[in-house]
């Protein structure tokens, strides 16, 4: 029997993903033997994750770029000491210091996937340089969505023929799957008993993201809802400040919730009547998961189209497209849904049939596994 292919992914800041947890549950550890890199300076969720699941894995004490040196040294050392067939590197120092490890031990296939859009075009331009670095250190880039590939390919000249097209894939059995213990729990910890409707929103609180457009709506629809109640998720970000000093001066505490982290996605959407989702442009979001699991959840939504959702939501369709920046569209999107329970139930089974064809966790697998035994 032929031995496994040993594919080492590297990381770097990640505290915890259900992403890569999904891709250890669902790999044929007989072709495919997974390992794991961590960049971090301080031990993770995934790091202990994937030491209960018996995953090769290894901490590199990694703060940012004083240490990119001494780390590409010892990724180095730990990727020729695993005999590691394979590198895949996921984020921006990942990149950096895996991809520069893996073309100094000699490795020929050098993965990187592409997690940010335009994002240092736009903020950070120097960064630009080091991406067009990565890009050319890997022998193939995925792009995952093709707003990614799109930049990819038009403004860091990239060839078409480096680049695989793979979303992101999720078990979707996990999201759809309740637990009333833990709905219970959730309602209970964040205090979200209301007789009105509950709308939500997970995101970081960054400029990007849109939220504070999503207020000034609340704002107005708590005229006809008074009992409505706002719960903004992931409530951390270079933009915490202002989002919190429009929440005060705009509605009053008892109107809103914020939660820092909840381990527990599906029994957070779960809280929810409506979900709102409304980046700033078409680019700011790379892929965008949330569009993917407020659908899977079945949570009626109202979205503008950036990353992902370019490719496969529609308007009417599978939720309530609204302009960018418009806090009045998105309050009379709301309203609409709160008010047509068929609407409500039309693009909520229109959507969980999208991401159900789209999205699903063995097509994502497949298209790795693919990728690294092509």
């Amino acid at each position: 029997m032929k031995s496994p292919i040993k594919v080492t992914y590297i990381v770097s800041g990640i505290e915890k993903s259900l992403a890569f947890e999904w891709i250890v549950k669902y790999s044929d550890s007989e072709r495919i033997e997974l390992s794991f890199i961590l960049l971090d300076d301080h031990d993770t969720a995934l790091g202990y994750f994937l030491q209960e699941n018996h995953i090769k894995s290894k901490r590199i004490f990694y703060r940012g770029k004083q240490d990119v040196f001494s780390a590409i040294y010892k990724v180095a050392k730990q990727l020729r000491e695993w005999g590691s067939d394979v590198v895949h590197t996921h984020l921006f120092d990942a990149n950096i210091v895996g991809l520069i490890a893996a073309k100094i031990c000699g490795i020929s296939k050098r993965i990187l996937t592409r997690h940010h859009s335009t994002f240092h075009h736009d903020y950070y331009p120097r960064a630009v340089y080091y991406d067009k670095f990565t890009n050319a250190l890997a022998t193939k880039i995925v792009a995952i969505s093709e707003v990614v590939k799109n930049v990819l390919v038009d403004r860091e000249g990239v060839k078409e023929e480096k680049i695989s097209l793979i979303h992101h894939g999720f078990d979707l059995k996990a999201i759809e799957d309740l637990n009333l213990d833990s709905v219970n729990r959730v309602r209970k910890d964040y205090d979200i008993f209301t007789s009105g409707p509950v709308i939500g929103i997970i995101a970081r609180q960054t400029f990007l993201k849109g939220i504070q457009y999503v207020i000034p709506a609340i704002q107005s629809l708590r005229k006809k809802y008074p009992e409505l109640v706002l719960v903004l998720a992931n409530a951390q970000g270079d933009y915490q400040a202002e989002i919190e000093r429009l929440l005060i001066s705009s509605l009053p505490i008892s109107a809103f919730r914020q939660i820092k982290f909840e381990k527990d996605l599906s029994a957070l959407y779960a809280q929810f009547d409506i979900y709102v989702h409304v980046p700033i442009d078409p680019y700011c979001e790379a892929f965008g998961q949330t569009y993917v699991e407020a659908l899977a959840a079945r949570i009626p939504s109202v979205f503008t189209l950036s990353g992902v959702a370019n490719e496969f939501i529609r308007n009417e369709y599978n939720a309530l497209v609204v302009p960018f920046k418009d806090s009045g569209s998105i309050s009379k999107a709301i309203e609409r849904l709160l008010d047509d329970k068929i609407l409500q139930k039309n693009i909520t089974e229109n959507g969980y049939k999208d991401v159900n064809s789209l999205f699903g966790i063995n097509s994502f697998i497949m298209k790795l596994q693919a990728l690294y035994l092509n």
